[in-house]
């Protein structure tokens, strides 16, 4: 009977190690549909800017109305994943993402415009934050980093549709036809969130990933001590200060990240260098590229060397290195054979803020995964609010009287200071060695 109970054992350890592969992979696919929404106003900004009679400042502040429900709803997302459950959360979400982009596409006013975009932030909101609740469940807590990086990866895949692939279907079927298909995509993928994916082993009677590495009774011991609500465990996140600097530091790497690929990056390159806007999108997709394979080494870098602040601080430099080259070098025009690895540089170095998600749930209470992480996403769309209308009032502001490279030259220098406060910010960073280090302080 003995050998029996530990070949079911086995066996069903066996297949939780595979099934969290499926279900992982059914989820993050919202999250690449996320990431393509992020990105995906640079493309057609001109288009729509010229449909809509919009100023530059009016079409940031309908881009941004995604980022600024995304931003309000990272706490009560915290709090949905740690109380509703992730599946249900990440379905729910993805399906209103799918409505408010269908929305989006049929708008004929701008208030159309701003509720469309904001539905779809809405549902985005709560994706990633399931996916680390999942992660949490069914990876190890050695292979977090590794995972967060590979996520994100995935993701910015799907940013990367949003550039090229993107300009080619608005070139053949229109921006509203492609911002319809995708909202069919969107619906499909919840239906499969919700069908596929479960909140943790145990509902599909498999053992537990603490179960699998003995680490049960510890956290039981852990549930008793700190049978605290999620409010306080809120407050808590809130109160330490080993939160702030994570949430600074991404606050200044992907805000300024989102300036280059999201919004102005193709114009930069269509308005100072000459090239297409099709031509223009293919260097923004490297950028994109870049910062997916960034994700998936620095994570995996930090992982491997048990380290959190030291890829950090190499990849933050490195990244505002960039920005200097890119804002001083040749009066903000620099040589076009540069272009290419400047950019890819960009999404590269700035993939530094990957290690922001598991820093700031190691050095908090293991129970609040859902609501730490969710504090550092809050710093990221921070940076994506705060920024994006201060460099459009310099387009609106100096657009007819400097030339396109002087232009983007005043406006990537705020994006420059903002790249420099992230990096100081990461020198704050508390090194964890990749474990939870709540109860050490």
């Amino acid at each position: 009977m003995y050998s029996l109970n530990m070949i079911n054992s086995s066996e069903k350890a066996k297949k939780m190690m595979k099934y969290r592969w499926l279900i992982w992979g059914v989820i993050v696919l919202a999250y690449a549909i996320k990431f393509f929404h992020s990105l995906s106003m640079g493309v057609v900004k001109d288009t729509i800017i010229a449909e809509f009679a919009l100023t530059e400042t009016t079409f940031v502040s309908i881009g941004n109305s995604f980022f600024y429900i995304y931003l309000i709803m990272q706490i009560p997302t915290g709090l949905l994943v740690d109380t509703l459950g992730a599946r249900k959360t990440a379905s729910y979400g993805t399906l209103i993402a799918a409505f408010g982009i269908i929305l989006f596409s049929f708008s004929h006013s701008v208030a159309l415009l701003y509720v469309g975009r904001g539905m779809v932030g809405l549902g985005t909101s709560v994706v990633f934050v399931s996916i680390l609740k999942i992660q949490s469940e069914w990876f190890k807590e050695s292979e977090f980093g590794t995972m967060t990086g590979i996520t994100c990866f995935i993701g910015v895949l799907g940013g990367a549709l949003a550039q090229t692939p993107l300009a080619l279907m608005v070139s053949n079927i229109g921006w509203r036809n492609s911002f319809r298909g995708i909202g069919i995509v969107s619906m499909v993928v919840a239906a499969a969130i919700y069908f596929i994916v479960r909140n943790t082993p145990k509902e599909l009677g498999m053992p537990s990933v603490k179960e699998l590495e003995g680490k049960l009774n510890e956290d039981k011991s852990e549930s008793n001590e700190d049978n605290i609500s999620i409010m306080t465990g809120l407050l808590q996140v809130l109160k330490n200060p080993k939160t702030w600097p994570v949430f600074f530091m991404y606050a200044g790497f992907y805000g300024t990240y989102v300036i280059m690929m999201g919004y102005w990056g193709t114009s930069f390159i269509s308005s100072v260098y000459g090239k297409s806007t099709i031509q223009s999108s293919n260097y923004i997709t490297a950028g994109v590229l870049g910062s997916a394979i960034g994700s998936m080494v620095i994570g995996n870098i930090s992982d491997k060397i048990r380290s959190r602040k030291k890829p950090l601080l190499i990849s933050g430099g490195l990244y505002v290195f960039t920005w200097v080259f890119i804002v001083f070098a040749k009066g903000g025009q620099p040589p076009s054979f540069l272009l290419l690895p400047l950019i890819f540089m960009v999404g590269f170095m700035s993939c530094a803020y990957v290690i922001s998600w598991p820093c700031i749930k190691e050095v908090n209470h293991p129970k609040y995964v859902g609501v730490s992480t969710s504090v550092a996403n809050i710093g990221g769309f921070f940076g994506t609010i705060v920024l994006p209308p201060i460099v459009a009032k310099v387009f609106d502001k100096y657009s007819l009287t400097l030339s396109p490279a002087a232009l983007y030259q005043k406006a990537f220098t705020v994006v420059l200071i903002a790249a420099v406060i992230g990096f100081i910010s990461s020198l704050f960073v508390k090194e964890t060695g990749c474990k939870n280090i709540y109860r050490k302080f």
